[in-house]
């Protein structure tokens, strides 16, 4: 999406209840630099909440997922979701 980011993360080792917010934290604090390097945008680049759903089941991810995957066809930006260019992922955090 042109104007924000959707994401999943799963936690690594033990969970500490901040784990989240400092990964979050430093996620945009490393994006920001980068983005603001090779662009002629300016800072503040992120807003400074952010918004956290947790997923306690495959039928929640895959919702979720679905949601992510089909929110340009949402905002008008295309016709089919497997056009849009900037979607990825990593490796599947709930099989």
């Amino acid at each position: 999406m042109p104007d924000h980011l959707h994401f999943f993360c799963a936690p690594g080792g033990s969970v500490d209840p901040t784990s989240l917010s400092r990964f979050v934290g430093r996620f945009k604090q490393w994006s920001a630099k980068e983005i603001l390097r090779v662009t002629k945008l300016s800072a503040p680049l992120w807003q400074r909440e952010f918004f956290d759903h947790v997923l306690r089941s495959q039928e929640s991810y895959d919702v979720k997922q679905q949601y992510v995957i089909e929110n340009p066809v949402r905002a008008g930006l295309l016709q089919r979701p497997e056009d849009w260019n900037y979607r990825g992922e990593i490796a599947q955090l709930l099989r």
